[in-house]
């Protein structure tokens, strides 16, 4: 955590580690990994809304915990755009970190695959490879996708890429 700013090393360490090393195939062992997900997911949100920073909600979309949707929003120029969030967990979690993807995005920025799943192999995907098992999907969250928005959103905004709700329908109704 040597050279992060003082905000994400504090939010970190708010973050439960998890101590279960079992992915989607390893029944019972899975079934208890699942539950420190949904314990360091709900901690990560409560600590969010504490904070007035609230982003982003998810819920498994499956019984067995595969398969994640949710939104995410990003707050530019006093403005909220937000996405569909998707992802599936991989069979070799958690040693592979899930892709997140965010489908309304796809093909408008670089840093982006098909699909829509955002470009996490730089930075994040060493971060998850160091400190697994102890990282989860609320890791992936605060890590990959909250400085993967910081980052794209205000640019995608300030050259047009993407337009606020509002903007477009002011649009379609002239």
């Amino acid at each position: 955590m040597e050279g992060w700013d003082p905000t994400t090393k504090s939010t970190l360490t708010q973050i439960p580690l998890l101590s279960v090393k079992a992915g989607p195939r390893d029944g019972a062992a899975w079934m208890q990994r699942l539950k420190e997900e949904y314990k360091a997911l709900i901690a990560y949100t409560s600590m969010n809304k504490a904070k007035d920073n609230d982003w982003f909600r998810i819920s498994a979309a499956n019984p067995e915990g595969t398969r994640w949707t949710g939104k995410c929003w990003y707050i530019h120029n006093l403005l909220k755009y937000e996405f569909d969030l998707q992802f599936d967990i991989p069979v070799t979690y958690p040693a592979t970190a899930p892709e997140l993807e965010l489908p309304q995005l796809d093909g408008k920025t670089q840093k982006m695959y098909r699909g829509g799943k955002i470009c996490l192999t730089v930075h994040f995907k060493p971060l998850w490879a160091k400190n697994c098992p102890r990282f989860g999907i609320a890791h992936a969250l605060c890590l990959g996708l909250a400085p993967w928005l910081a980052a794209e959103i205000p640019v995608l905004v300030d050259s047009g890429m993407i337009k606020h709700k509002d903007d477009a329908s002011s649009i379609n109704e002239s």
